[in-house]
């Protein structure tokens, strides 16, 4: 693994290495979209790190550990339900099918976390007892393991207002999904958060909540998209420790971004206005628990691609004829 100094020698690098001359290009937060012939797309992933609904800074290597972490599980669930990717031309990139992404964020939860006001332990602690059609009882405790995980759908930025709480119910009766699409998504879910389990489990972590999104191919097929049980898409605890801090009322050891957002928690920064500094350290902290999380569930050696996105990654493209 990089030393530290490496790794903060890495962050301007970092900010901007996805600059590719081709064509179709989409900005989002932490990944870059490129249309290619056939109906596919070149997504990019990149180093920005989003909390709070904002780009905050720049991890060294996340973007290559989110790209291979969710492409090695895309295998490992294709049973369960097929997915969008095609190819990985390159450490930071995949080809991918092109899909209609559905409107709605499928959110399983096995704990009662969290510190945002979409989160159960949030509203929990508000003195919600009816939460997304859930009906908790009185006395539970801040990261106590639910008797079964649970989803709670939101809808995806720029429908009716980003992550509106939904009710599973609520998805049919808005008219955001289909019944018969629904279930199915549903059961797909609940499926891959176990396997998601289990892998963490022997891998010494607990997968505690997570986020999937699904898609309709043109063909009509339900696929499985965007990136699944990564750092930045999952929460995850140290199994060893877990049980001794929550009988303490301590927070768990996170290796996910909850560990960067709940730095500016204690801060008092909700995501409202200016951000406050933070010790720089903290990036290159966040950038370890990435490449770790990626090792301990992969049991697979990080390797570090070039920076910026490697030069053949066009020749890449040319070769598998998508350009």
């Amino acid at each position: 693994m990089l030393t530290k100094e490496e790794l903060v020698n890495l962050q301007p690098i970092a900010f901007e290495k996805t600059t590719l001359s081709l064509p179709g290009k989409q900005h989002g937060k932490v990944r870059d979209w490129y249309q290619l012939p056939e109906q596919k797309r070149l997504i990019v992933t990149t180093d920005r790190l989003s909390a709070f609904d904002r780009n905050l800074a720049v991890v060294p290597y996340k973007g290559q550990v989110l790209n291979q972490l969710a492409a090695w599980w895309f295998e490992k669930t294709a049973d369960v339900l097929p997915n969008h990717i095609l190819s990985l031309p390159d450490p930071n990139a995949a080809i991918v099918q092109e899909v209609q992404p559905f409107p709605i964020e499928v959110i399983v939860r096995g704990y009662i976390t969290g510190v945002t006001s979409t989160a159960l332990w949030y509203r929990y602690a508000l003195g919600e007892r009816q939460i997304y059609g859930y009906q908790f009882e009185d006395g539970l405790n801040k990261n106590q393991k639910l008797e079964f995980p649970i989803i709670t759908p939101t809808t995806k930025g720029g429908v009716t207002g980003h992550d509106e709480r939904l009710t599973c119910s609520e998805v049919v009766e808005h008219g955001y999904l289909e019944e018969d699409v629904w279930k199915k998504i549903q059961k797909a879910a609940l499926e891959i958060f176990q396997r998601g389990q289990e892998v963490a489990l022997s891998a010494g972590l607990i997968l505690v909540d997570t986020k999937y999104e699904f898609g309709l191919t043109p063909a009509g097929e339900i696929v499985l998209i965007d990136e699944v049980h990564t750092p930045d898409s999952s929460r995850f605890w140290k199994a060893d420790s877990y049980l001794d801090h929550f009988i303490k009322g301590e927070e768990p050891e996170n290796f996910d971004k909850e560990f960067i957002r709940r730095a500016y928690a204690d801060l008092g920064y909700r995501g409202e206005g200016q951000p406050p500094q933070v010790d720089p350290d903290l990036w290159i902290q966040a950038s370890q628990r990435y490449v770790q999380i990626y090792e301990l569930l992969t049991g697979l050696q990080f390797m570090p691609g070039d920076y910026p996105v490697q030069p053949r990654l066009i020749e890449n493209l040319r070769k598998a004829g998508c350009l």
